[in-house]
């Protein structure tokens, strides 16, 4: 009898110690990274948690689910567990499953509080320094620098489905790749006020003047999103554009003026600045001009920022080197104070003739002197009617094609040139001071005269974690724009070899 009863207890320790082995049967609980890990039999179930906070399983709404062993003999998807997240302020509930409801507090010391957003306070974060809400997220670092709950999401299409001739100062940020807006009393980054203006801040531009397109004429593509901003001394557009239409751009002549940025001019001694050896502008008059200025709170993790354009000028080749230097700018109001110091005068729209001294604003008169600067052009000579000279850094003419830039000169000097030339796509950049409020103005406008139109297309606008060498460069032209790149420019010299 006693052996029999032993067997029977025998028979049954063994039946329960088998029990956690075979398909459908339970085993023992895992949490944090281990539920990610480990082989296991197909059809095995487990309790599961995989929040990095152990100690939160059954705090708050928080507790743990139900995990699965797959056919291939690994653990599947924790199922039905709720894990911490950012504390949603005013909801009653303890979202983060730290034992407090609707706290508001700033645990890694960088300014920002629960209530604000920053997902550091509410949840574990493996670098709390580089992430609140008023971050941009930085490609490549795996942190979800700006707390939106998506690591690495660096491609913002703001600039979809904007009307060509919107008269929304703000689409003009979206068309430019400003995607975030902002205001006054919140910390968010972001655009916080747009105005188009003329360039003395006064008055309101000609409606022709200004422009959102997928395209300018049928090669020259946007360096970032779908759509890129087009001002004009002229028409914004290309031919075969509607709203605002194309008009040539050598005969219209607008009907209004303004003065000039006090500021930048007073930076440069009451003149315009000028490329050396050419002849001063005439007069005190911005013509035909539009300005697009925005106020924008920079991230906390910004140092400077980029930005693309391409300029083109009908004033090529005939007016080269003469009074008749149109202008674009884009000037930089920053409290920044390191080094590399940005320009004196605010206006970042320039570039540094390699081995020399000699600042050249953008704008017509960089065709002088083969600076390099301009390169969508044909060679020959230039200054017909200004200063005299010749240009051989002209790489081609597909930034034209289709503009009406391309059109033939019958009239022009040189028997072999277009109606127009075009520096190609640059790179501008400057330096900021993180969190700071920055005021960035882009404008154009004809100098002199109102005839022989100018244009810049503006696009691809990017923050940076590093401080950068401010100025004008030319983008690469031997490598398809990616946005993701650390090299995307290159100095003026390298084209010049």
């Amino acid at each position: 009898m006693r052996h029999a009863l032993v067997l029977i207890a025998l028979s049954l320790s063994l039946a329960v110690a088998g029990a956690g082995c075979g398909p459908g049967n339970r085993s023992k609980a895992c949490s944090g990274a281990e539920c990610l890990t480990g082989t296991c039999d197909a059809g095995e179930t487990r309790e599961c948690y995989t929040a990095s906070q152990k100690d939160t399983n059954g705090v708050g709404p928080c507790h743990s689910g139900e995990q699965m062993c797959t056919a291939a003999g690994q653990w599947g998807n924790c199922d039905g567990q709720v894990i911490p997240v950012g504390e949603t302020c005013g909801d009653g509930v303890d979202n983060n499953c730290n034992g407090s409801v609707d706290e508001d507090e700033d645990r890694d010391g960088d300014g920002f509080t629960t209530c604000q957003g920053d997902c550091c306070d509410s949840t574990e974060c493996s670098d709390p320094a580089l992430a609140n809400p008023s971050a941009f997220d930085v490609s490549g670092n795996n942190v979800d620098d700006d707390c939106d709950g998506m690591v690495d999401n660096t491609v913002l299409l703001c600039d979809q489905g904007l009307m060509s001739n919107s008269s929304s100062a703000k689409d003009f940020a979206k068309a430019i790749d400003i995607c975030q807006e902002a205001t006054m009393a919140d910390k968010k980054w972001g655009v916080i006020d747009a105005q188009l203006t003329l360039p003395d801040g006064t008055g309101m531009p000609e409606d022709v003047s200004h422009s959102i397109r997928p395209h300018f004429g049928t090669k020259t593509q946007p360096r970032g999103g779908v759509n890129m901003a087009v001002f004009s001394s002229g028409h914004a557009a290309a031919k075969g554009d509607v709203n605002p239409a194309y008009n040539d751009f050598v005969s219209y002549s607008g009907a209004v003026s303004s003065g000039f940025p006090a500021d930048f001019v007073a930076a440069n001694g009451g003149n315009l600045p000028n490329a050396p050896g050419c002849p001063d502008p005439n007069g005190t008059t911005a013509n035909d001009p539009v300005m697009l200025t925005l106020t924008v709170r920079v991230p906390s993790n910004a140092h400077s920022f980029s930005l693309k354009s391409n300029f083109y000028s009908a004033e090529f080749p005939e007016w080269t080197c003469s009074a008749y230097n149109d202008f674009f700018v884009v000037l930089l109001d920053s409290m920044y104070t390191g080094n590399p110091a940005n320009p004196m005068d605010k206006n970042l729209a320039f570039y540094t003739q390699p081995g020399t001294t000699n600042n050249y604003p953008v704008g017509v008169n960089l065709a002088h002197g083969n600076t390099g600067l301009f390169t969508q052009c044909v060679n020959g000579q230039t200054g017909c009617s200004g200063m005299p000279g010749t240009i051989s850094t002209c790489v081609g003419t597909d930034d034209l094609m289709g503009t009406g830039f391309d059109d033939s000169a019958p009239y022009s000097c040189d028997t072999g040139s277009l109606q127009g030339g075009a520096t190609g796509w640059l790179t501008t950049s400057g330096n900021v001071t993180p969190g700071e409020i920055i005021k960035l103005r882009i404008a154009i406008w004809d100098t002199s005269d109102h005839a022989y139109d100018s244009l810049a297309l503006v696009d691809g606008f990017q923050w940076s974690v590093d401080s950068t060498q401010p100025g004008t460069v030319i983008l690469r032209s031997d490598q398809p724009y990616n946005p993701k790149a650390v090299d995307n420019t290159l100095p003026v010299s390298t084209i010049q070899q």
